[in-house]
């Protein structure tokens, strides 16, 4: 058997926000808060948590359901047959969906209007009377309906005119920077409520907001929360009008006309791992993080000051070697003319170097060939490479190739890639203290 989303949706790949963008977003309280690099950083358990005082759930936990949606809202009835089916079952308390104005329209007409076939029920009813008569306990739980608090659309304001909009879909850059910060706002205030347990769903809505989501869920949520995404089985998934298994109204028609009888359709919920930030950067991820992108950016840099913590750099002076926490490298000669620069600037504590870094290289490689630094006699420094002015692309291909070179030595001297500069930052994140420069003959 095969499966596959059940919304066909599909969206654009998400790209960084900028400022210039039509709708930024409109967020409840403060909590403006996603692409996250790994460094290898070990996360912290339980008993480094409870130093930060961060709190247990209470035995009195509320199960909140939290699911992006878009135009074949069904994901949403199949999401909660699936976790009640579970073998150890799961009744959210509270269902919440994140979706657009698209979205909202699509939910209130196909989830939440009465069917003839469902002998005046809807959809939504018609998946709670079955549940019950399964003897699943949903008293008081799987609370639902077409209000503000239960479908939540995604707003930002009109930069020009001032004026809040609903966002009508996801296409642009800026929709997803909006639709990031809106996301991020309602995992974060499920999250921090200390007796709540969080169930996300991404197989809704456009590829996108599956992708935020997730990047949402791996900043913020926490160890007890779930990530899921739901799949059923064919023909099922291509029928507009299926919502769960054991639905009443009788068999569904195919295309030509072969009759399918709901209650054998087959839903697999899959559960979605994802790495929990918030233990290993909880100073980033306060109440003052800022907006997706921001957080984005303070989280990767704190990871990557975490791991130059964890980095011992030895940088040869009179030949083209380094080594990485033992492992010895050689570089060519504009690698280890860069290694050394920056690694001479970070043990001089000199700040971080902006848009005139080129010019700081090459007046380097100028002291370096005149011997500023020592005798230049038969070694490196006498290499054609260095006979002429860097260039922006002469450095950046420079970082590129070193950058693969201590990923193919690999284990923790790998680490030493994420702390070589970016696109955005050209440095290199290491403890000062950890750094030796050998043999360099400075005067």
């Amino acid at each position: 058997m095969t499966g596959a989303p059940r919304d066909k949706d599909i969206g654009q790949n998400a790209k960084r926000h900028k400022l210039s963008g039509i709708l930024v977003p409109i967020l409840p309280g403060n909590h403006l808060l996603p692409t996250v690099t790994f460094f290898g950083v070990e996360l912290i358990r339980d008993s480094a948590r409870n130093s930060m005082n961060i709190p247990d759930v209470s035995t009195d936990q509320q199960t909140v359901l939290l699911a992006v949606t878009g135009t074949s809202p069904a994901v949403l009835t199949e999401t909660v047959w699936a976790l009640c089916q579970r073998s150890e079952p799961i009744i959210p308390d509270r269902v919440v969906t994140v979706t657009t104005a698209v979205g909202r329209r699509a939910l209130t007409d196909h989830l939440l209007k009465p069917l003839a076939r469902f002998d005046g029920l809807t959809p939504w009813e018609a998946l709670r009377e079955r549940l019950a008569a399964k003897g699943v306990p949903i008293s008081g739980k799987l609370r639902f309906g077409n209000t503000g608090e239960d479908i939540r659309t995604i707003t930002g304001i009109n930069c020009v005119s001032g004026l809040s909009a609903e966002l009508e879909d996801i296409r642009v850059p800026d929709d997803n920077a909006t639709a990031a910060d809106y996301l991020l706002s309602q995992v974060r205030a499920i999250t921090e409520n200390p007796d709540s347990r969080l169930v996300a769903s991404l197989a809704g809505g456009r590829k996108t907001m599956g992708a935020l989501l997730y990047a949402c869920m791996t900043l913020a949520a926490r160890e007890r929360d779930l990530l899921t995404h739901v799949l059923v089985g064919e023909p099922y998934d291509r029928f507009a009008d299926f919502y769960f298994p054991e639905q009443p109204g009788g068999p569904l028609a195919d295309s030509r006309g072969k009759p399918f009888d709901p209650k054998n359709a087959v839903i697999q919920l899959a559960e979605v791992p994802f790495v929990v930030l918030r233990n290993i950067l909880w100073k980033e991820l306060g109440p003052d993080a800022g907006s997706f992108s921001n957080l984005v950016h303070r989280c990767r840099q704190g990871l990557r000051h975490q791991t130059g913590e964890t980095i011992r750099l030895i940088v040869e002076g009179g030949r083209s070697e380094i080594e990485v926490n033992g492992h010895r490298l050689k570089l060519s000669p504009r690698e280890h003319l860069l290694m050394l620069f920056l690694a001479k600037r970070v043990k001089a504590r000199e700040p971080e170097v902006g848009e005139e870094w080129l010019d700081l290289v090459n007046g380097f490689r100028e002291d370096l060939l005149a011997g500023k630094w020592g005798s230049t006699t038969a070694d490196w420094r006498q290499s054609a490479q260095l006979t002429q002015p860097l260039t922006a692309a002469d450095v950046m291909l420079s970082v590129s190739a070193l950058r693969r070179k201590v990923q193919v030595l690999g284990g923790d001297a790998a680490l030493l890639a994420g702390c070589l500069p970016e696109r955005d930052r050209f440095s290199l994140d290491v403890e000062p203290s950890l750094i030796e420069i050998r043999s360099t003959g400075e005067e």
